[in-house]
């Protein structure tokens, strides 16, 4: 079957785009070093999950931006990761292929210049929050160096709306997922209020079991909790691996098509009250979550800019197109979640590992959930808070992470990393995007003795067109869009629909207890 020429030059811009990747290092220099590489089968391997993220389908970057209240000092930064982050093995390693093939941790000499970039900007940029978009777009078309760990940190002592300077951390995924990452960086600050205090973030605690206070009811009640838990269970795993093999999304606009993993990511971010989201939150008295309230906006969001989508395929008018519900009927639109499935080691792990030398449980353990998301225009914007509720609730209810997690080991075990890879590969781009929420400290915070005044973390190189991260700082919610801009031409107006739902859901709330 002939391909069309625009089929033909995409396939071409792929190839050429996976081609430019830097290959893992081979081992040959190492093995003479360590004299006929004893030391080398002695490197610890990479785990199956960091190997999968060096597959030409899977090769994400970790980026998390960060503004200043003040201008950044280049040499203490230095400095200081040259004696804090330097001790997290990962970021002082080389993953290199032995003989038989096998990717592994080889300690090498940092040098931190290599590692620390600091461009040397015009004070007088005419549009310098533009400028830090482009720069952050440029960086996703580029892969970090294998020759040296994979890592570095850009600062940009650039003016924005925001702040006075920016530093953009990019890690490669394989280094660790988001929890660990996030957690890592948090352990380089401390409280601005107590130089010598690490950042505050709230702990969630699991509720404890009926059968804990006695009374056959409530044991009774347990088992039934048990019944269901298996019976979601079993259906969500046989849908997460039908998603897999065949069942697809539905094509919208906000669905990427084939080879979206090799494109560029424009990532943009808008910082909403934390303290509104928590006005929702309590005053609907539905033992809500933070996390219920993001997903209800976002939902809301992303029906608002679906009808505007569809209101300009179908020609609708302008004026119109907000008033006329254009959306179509039975949407299937789930996200992907990655869950951390180990407890989280806490940032004071990470402190002491980096001071001490300690050991805190690192690498990537993650497994999979797809959560529904569903897309209508609702007269009374309360309803998306119930449907989101609703959703999660079921969700909680759920050993869907853990057998995923399970089900992509076995399956590696069996028929190896290409195989496992697709199977992934599947579950996302038979999905349309990528949600996550990210919990942040409650005080204000200092890196490196500057002062933070928000965090925007993100990624590129995953196979949707859309992710969607919202990240908690003191009492501010910064949502990060990291879009596929031939899918998403104009991510601000969806970060317009986002915070408009907002808005629109405190006030419907507003009202409500206004009534009674």
């Amino acid at each position: 079957m002939e391909m069309s020429s625009s089929s033909t030059s995409s396939a071409n811009a792929r190839r050429r785009w996976r081609n430019k990747a830097p290959q893992p290092i081979n081992v040959t220099k190492f093995m003479e070093m360590s004299g006929g590489g004893g030391g080398m089968e002695e490197a610890e391997a990479l785990s199956p999950a960091a190997r999968m993220f060096h597959e030409s389908n899977f090769n994400v970057h970790v980026v998390a931006v960060f503004g200043s209240k003040t201008r950044i000092d280049p040499q203490l930064v230095k400095d200081k990761l040259s004696h804090s982050l330097l001790r997290q093995p990962r970021f002082s390693s080389l993953q290199v292929t032995d003989k038989k093939g096998t990717m592994r941790w080889v300690p090498t000499e940092v040098d931190i210049s290599r590692h620390v970039i600091v461009p040397n900007l015009d004070p007088n940029i005419a549009r310098p929050d533009q400028f830090l978009e482009n720069y952050i777009a440029n960086l996703s078309k580029t892969h970090l160096d294998r020759s040296k760990p994979l890592w570095d940190l850009h600062i940009l002592n650039l003016k924005t709306s925001a702040a006075e300077a920016a530093g953009i951390l990019r890690v490669h995924h394989s280094l660790g997922d988001g929890t660990s990452l996030i957690s890592l960086l948090l352990a380089f600050t401390h409280k601005t209020s107590d130089p010598q205090a690490l950042p505050t973030v709230p702990v969630h605690r699991k509720r404890p079991s009926p059968c804990r206070y006695g009374g056959w009811w409530r044991c009774l009640v347990a088992v039934l909790m048990l019944f269901r838990l298996a019976w979601n269970s079993l259906v969500d795993v046989g849908m997460l691996m039908a998603t897999g093999l065949f069942l697809k999304d539905t094509e919208t606009p906000l669905k990427a098509p084939p080879g979206a993993e090799v494109k560029p990511r424009r990532i943009v971010y808008r910082t909403v009250s934390l303290d509104d989201m928590k006005l929702i939150k309590n005053a609907m008295n539905m033992d809500l979550t933070i996390n219920d309230v993001g997903l209800a906006v976002t939902q809301a969001g992303l029906s608002r800019y679906l009808n505007r989508r569809y209101g300009e395929i179908n020609k609708v008018d302008h004026g119109a197109t907000e008033s006329k519900n254009n959306l179509p009927k039975n949407i299937r639109l789930r996200s992907t979640l990655l869950i951390n499935l180990r407890p989280s080691a806490g940032i004071q792990a990470f402190a002491d590992m980096m001071k001490k030398e300690t050991k805190a449980k690192w690498g990537n353990w993650v497994g999979f959930m797809l959560l529904p998301f569903t897309i209508a225009l609702r007269d009374d914007p309360l309803d998306y808070v119930r449907q989101a509720k609703a959703t999660i609730d079921r969700k909680k209810h759920s050993l869907e992470p853990i057998f995923s997690s399970s089900i992509s080991d076995l399956v590696l075990k069996l028929f190896g990393i290409k195989t496992a890879s697709a199977l992934s590969h599947g579950i996302l781009t038979r999905t349309s995007m990528c949600f996550s929420n990210l919990v942040g400290p409650v005080e204000e915070i200092a890196f490196y003795g500057h002062p933070m005044t928000y965090l925007a973390p993100g990624c590129y190189g995953q196979p949707h067109g859309l992710m969607i991260n919202f990240q908690s700082y003191i009492n501010k919610m910064t949502i990060v869009l990291s879009v596929d801009e031939s899918t998403i031409p104009d991510p601000h107006q969806l970060l317009n629909e986002i915070e408009e739902s907002l808005q629109l859901i405190k006030k419907a709330v507003q009202a409500e207890v206004a009534d009674d």
